[in-house]
């Protein structure tokens, strides 16, 4: 691991399948090698679209985040700041996502409508293609189900974006585990 790169799991709930039609509601973060440094956030939904299993599985409510949820201008500054705030000066922050490229559309597309950039830039680290590069696993083997069976973690997933960050940036760690044994 390089001194230059922190790691930042991050997990994201969302109201649909896809950025711009649909709304990004919640945002959890953490640094995958210091899970005590943690974001979260919730945002107000920029439309009324959603699909209603998404909403099922995490319990949000688009009413109530219309209240209570942060602005995605805000939502999407102080999120930036955080990540900046843990990372050393010319530290890179690397995007990690469980399905990082559904999370990751959501994370960019917000990040450039609202706040002018993404800070992970172009680029995120898929801990399922980890997985299965590490263990030389099939695609099929890669769900968070299969891989807890195998890694044995203490934590585990709940659609709470916080929570599901933690999860996998626990995840993350004991895949880079694998791999760091098979150099």
């Amino acid at each position: 691991m390089s001194p230059n790169e922190i790691f930042i799991s991050v997990d994201i709930e969302t109201a649909g399948p896809i950025p711009g039609e649909f709304s990004m509601l919640t945002i959890g973060a953490c640094d995958a090698y210091r899970p005590d440094r943690t974001f979260e956030c919730a945002l107000k939904p920029t439309s009324q679209n959603f699909d209603e299993d998404a909403l099922k599985v995490t319990g949000l409510s688009l009413e109530r985040l219309g209240l209570e949820g942060l602005e995605p201008v805000e939502a999407m500054s102080s999120f930036a700041e955080w990540i900046h705030g843990i990372c050393e000066e010319a530290a890179t922050p690397v995007f990690v996502g469980f399905n990082a490229p559904f999370d990751w559309s959501f994370v960019n597309y917000y990040f450039h409508r609202y706040a002018g950039g993404n800070p992970f830039g172009f680029t995120a680290l898929d801990v399922k293609a980890l997985y299965m590069g590490a263990t030389g696993s099939s695609w099929s083997e890669t769900s968070s189900k299969q891989i807890a069976k195998k890694l044995r973690p203490r934590s585990s997933g709940d659609h709470n974006a916080l929570h599901d960050a933690l999860y996998q940036a626990e995840l993350f760690r004991a895949v880079r585990s694998i791999a760091a044994a098979t150099r």
